[in-house]
């Protein structure tokens, strides 16, 4: 059965007239995973769970009975988001063996949706990157090239959902982890406002910036499966009361009228032509949609990637501190006392750059520096989300790259994190506000690879992005399947 470009709601009209069974979609899907197994995308597959999954949804349809709203759309999971009784890595050695005894809200919804889950994804460990090349169980690979990253950290579920393996995906995005593999990898990616999504079962980076959202191969897709997953979890008290809109219905509609901001701040030194290129050509194609194109200016936009990695290590830093060897997964053996245990444990089980992190964010932490450095962070921060509050009196969307260049080559910036932190420059803001961002492919290097755009909305406020996005994606009218995988 062919998988590609089957949407999520072709795949259920399609089940629920009998014309194809959920078990042959779920079975593709799986000989799909195994086929391309050289991306390495996965880290578990969950085969016989999902045939289970699938047969149920068969059975619904042999009696009749209406079938819930994602019947037979085959999705994959980020492995930092925890499902009952399946091994949850975070791509970390330290978690090599952990099985969770629940289930993340996001996931369960999915599955209570009639979500076929067939597997955890691969990530850069505990989503600290950039490129998903700091994984304890292997770089992921580009479909659209096989040399390149396909972004980070959740870029196991962007080639899941590129590579025609899965309908659509999980992601957790903390400073862009969603965005970037979006756009480097070729598909859709939302990150919704801060607290739109529960977070309950994601294992935390940084908990003021984390938010679970969709990877699809089309808005529509991805509007799908924010329909299922938004809304307020009495687990998180983190998540909102806010209404939830109807996403699906909010895509439909034109976009004259739409005021769109292009800040210039995201346009000058380090932009790819080419990216620029692209971007400015699809700017223009919302302006031939009738929408209104403002010029406006995040004055602080320089300041994000420091401010972003203060808050985020520091945040790391406590949050991994539950990892000791006593609580979960790995144990480093051989040591003599409590206090050696910790200590070989941590450096035997965290990678290079989980390490880096949490020095840092213990350094900025650590009294005498607090002040200096944490503290004058969140009020940078504070600038940041006046900036935007500002930006969005004057428009009602944002658009801008989402990230400086297409997909780069494995390896090329392993040996320099600071360049490697600039793959996020884009994306950061976003998280650092609250607000909700989304990447959508826009054209093609000359290279062959894909760029994406990002459009930026008002917290709470998907509708509108969504419809923007949508609006954008049938005027440019690509059909993005990777050539790597054209005969698979």
């Amino acid at each position: 059965m062919e998988l590609k470009g089957l949407s999520i709601g072709s795949v259920h009209e399609r089940i629920a007239s009998g014309e194809v069974k959920a078990v042959d979609v779920c079975r593709a899907a799986l000989d799909r995973i195994e086929r391309l197994s050289e991306l390495n995308a996965f880290i578990t597959v969950t085969g016989d769970a999902a045939i289970a999954q699938a047969q149920q949804i068969d059975r619904l349809v042999e009696r009749g009975e209406q079938l819930p709203p994602l019947a037979g759309a085959v999705i994959a999971i980020k492995d930092n988001m925890v499902l009952r009784g399946v091994r949850t890595t975070a791509g970390s050695r330290i978690l090599f063996n952990y099985k969770p005894p629940y289930t993340a809200t996001a996931v369960e919804r999915l599955q209570s949706a009639g979500a076929i889950i067939v597997g955890k994804t691969n990530l850069d460990e505990f989503a600290m990157g950039s490129s998903t090349e700091n994984s304890a169980y292997g770089a992921v690979k580009n479909p659209w090239d096989t040399t390149r990253v396909p972004g980070g950290s959740s870029g196991g579920s962007a080639v899941a959902v590129a590579a025609g393996i899965a309908m659509g995906a999980l992601g957790s995005d903390t400073g862009g982890s969603i965005r970037q593999p979006a756009s480097l990898s070729g598909v859709v990616g939302l990150k919704p406002t801060y607290g739109r999504v529960s977070r309950y079962g994601l294992i935390a980076f940084g908990s003021s910036l984390d938010q679970i959202g969709p990877f699809g191969n089309s808005v529509e897709d991805v509007a799908r499966i924010l329909n299922i997953i938004a809304g307020h979890d009495p687990n998180d008290s983190t998540s909102s009361n806010v209404e939830v809109d109807d996403y699906v219905a909010a895509i439909s509609g034109d976009v004259r009228g739409l005021r769109v901001g292009v800040p210039s701040e995201y346009f000058g030194e380090g932009l790819d032509p080419e990216v620029k290129e692209n971007i400015q050509a699809a700017i223009k194609k919302l302006d031939e949609l009738g929408a209104e194109i403002v010029d406006i200016s995040l004055p602080h936009t320089e300041y994000a990637v420091p401010v972003y990695y203060l808050v985020a290590t520091a945040e790391a830093s406590s949050n991994l501190a539950r990892f000791d060897g006593v609580r979960y997964g790995f144990r480093a053996e051989e040591a003599s006392t409590l206090k050696e245990m910790y200590s070989r444990t941590r450096d035997q089980g965290f990678g290079a750059e989980v390490k880096r992190r949490i020095m840092l964010g213990t350094y900025a932490l650590s009294a005498g520096y607090y002040d200096q450095y944490y503290g004058k962070a969140q009020k940078v921060r504070s600038l940041i989300e006046r900036d935007f509050h500002n930006a969005f009196q004057k428009c009602d969307v944002i658009a801008t790259p989402t990230s400086p260049t297409s997909a780069f080559k494995l390896g090329e910036k392993t040996d320099d994190p600071l360049e490697m932190y600039l793959s996020d420059i884009y994306t950061i803001t976003a998280n650092l506000a609250g607000v909700p961002a989304l990447s959508l492919p826009c054209g093609l290097a000359s290279n062959g690879l894909p760029i994406g755009i990002q459009l930026i909305g008002k917290q709470f406020d998907e509708g509108r992005l969504l419809r923007a996005a949508r609006n954008l994606e049938q005027a440019l009218g690509l059909e993005f399947v990777p050539p790597a995988i054209r005969n698979i």
